[in-house]
């Protein structure tokens, strides 16, 4: 089984979530992931809110994390869907991803995105195509 750190620099890669967002893998376990991002100017729109391609980006590599980190398959997104539900209260994101359903070539996850203080900030399902 991998480590943490294992998976962490299985997803180094990810360039655009791990370097240009800031996301970071906090914990990771076969069919569930937790990631946060530390929010910044870089991250906020015109009303000083967090970007929604912020969180959804923090959202599909927490399902990116749950779906391959501890599998032999790959799995790639093949929909994905997330309600904004209202603006982050606190200064850091954290989306938690768990498996809902895995079948032979499909999979379904389910992600919810809050804030350190609670505030329920997105719901996401996303679903994935295995590939191998």
């Amino acid at each position: 089984m991998s480590s943490l750190e294992e998976i962490r620099n299985r997803f180094k890669n990810d360039h655009f979530a791990t370097d240009a967002t800031g996301v970071v893998i906090d914990c990771a376990e076969p069919g569930r992931a937790v990631c946060s991002l530390t929010l910044e100017e870089r991250h906020m729109n015109e009303n000083k809110v967090p970007m929604g391609g912020a969180i959804f980006t923090l959202a599909d590599i927490a399902c990116a994390v749950a779906a391959n980190g501890y599998s032999e398959k790959v799995t790639v997104s093949q929909q994905a869907s997330i309600t904004f539900l209202t603006s982050a209260k606190g200064g850091q994101l954290i989306a938690e991803a768990f498996c809902l359903r895995e079948g032979h070539t499909t999979a379904l996850y389910e992600v919810k995105v809050h804030d350190e203080l609670g505030t329920y900030v997105a719901h996401a399902t996303m679903n994935g195509y295995i590939i191998r």
